[in-house]
């Protein structure tokens, strides 16, 4: 059974990650934005350190935390300027947005119930199967290239992000 301060950590972490996240979508500064999300990863670390996962924790301090926010900090300046508040999205876009993240996340609800994952059980056979999954099995699931692993559309995320890099840069030099 956990202990009470774990399970008092865990509500004070998800309360941290649930405000900052709502705060880095709705402030209109950009780089509070990625300072609240910066916010929001550092949560996540906690709520892995506590199901202990210290490896994952670590990776998501210094990949995320540390490595993508400076990213997006460097991309921030490079394509805006910091102290520049946003226009106010009037309601024709508002609710054209509210409409498309509904549906986005009905089809990304869909994708992890329904989608094979692995050997091409479905999250909801792995959920019902009596044998627990082990983190090899989802460590080699997410590096493996074979069928129904993870290991080609991780490095074609990379390439984007990398090309998003240099779009950045270009579109800076430009202005």
């Amino acid at each position: 059974m956990d202990s009470v301060g774990n399970i008092i950590m865990y509500f004070v972490a998800a309360i941290v990650i649930v405000f900052f996240s709502i705060k880095a979508v709705t402030t209109r500064k950009i780089l509070r934005a990625a300072t609240y999300l910066l916010f929001v990863l550092l949560g996540t670390a906690v709520l892995y350190f506590q199901l202990g996962y210290q490896f994952l924790g670590g990776v998501q301090i210094a990949v995320y935390a540390g490595g993508i926010m400076v990213l997006f900090v460097f991309a921030i300046l490079l394509t805006h300027k910091p102290n520049e508040n946003s226009g106010i999205i009037d309601s024709h876009r508002r609710l054209l947005g509210i409409l498309v993240s509904a549906g986005g996340a009905v089809v990304l609800l869909l994708a992890i119930f329904f989608m094979p994952l692995l050997d091409g059980a479905s999250l909801l056979d792995c959920l019902s199967a009596s044998e627990p999954i082990t983190m090899k099995e989802i460590g080699e699931a997410f590096t493996g290239s074979d069928r129904f692993q993870y290991l080609l559309p991780f490095e074609a995320i990379s390439v984007l992000l990398l090309a998003c890099i240099i779009g950045g840069v270009t579109v800076a030099r430009k202005s």
